[in-house]
């Protein structure tokens, strides 16, 4: 099996013992994103549009470094700190997906790190 460790300065670094997203085997396994902006290292926005916008350009970033892009994408977990957040959170989702949809999980949880309203990660088949 091969296994390289795919890291960007173009999105948040990893706050506790794990990379920001993983190749294998023609995979990309990327860890849960909130919605902290790279450059400041702080939660982008109060509400949820601009935490999901900025949690999906997070994404972009890290699968950008390991050589493809959101169309790649098969399969989210989206977690909601309020399920009240579901679709406003969904209307920021539909703009980063144009077709073929990944398939997607999303669920209310009690809360997530930093206080962030949304956090989603992403496997990918490159």
């Amino acid at each position: 099996m091969s296994k390289v460790v795919i890291h960007t300065d173009h999105a948040p670094a990893a706050i506790g013992p794990y990379s920001q997203a993983i190749k294998a085997n023609g995979m990309l396994f990327v860890s849960g994103q909130i919605p902290i902006n790279p450059a400041s290292g702080e939660i982008e926005g109060k509400e949820i549009v601009a935490q999901s916008t900025q949690v999906f350009e997070n994404l972009k970033a890290i699968i950008a470094q390991a050589g493809s892009d959101m169309s790649s994408i098969v399969k989210t977990t989206v977690y909601l700190q309020d399920i009240k957040d579901f679709a406003a959170m969904n209307k920021v989702y539909a703009t980063y997906f144009t077709a073929d949809f990944p398939a997607r999980v999303a669920v209310q949880v009690a809360a997530l790190p930093k206080g962030a309203l949304v956090e989603i990660d992403a496997i990918c088949a490159l």
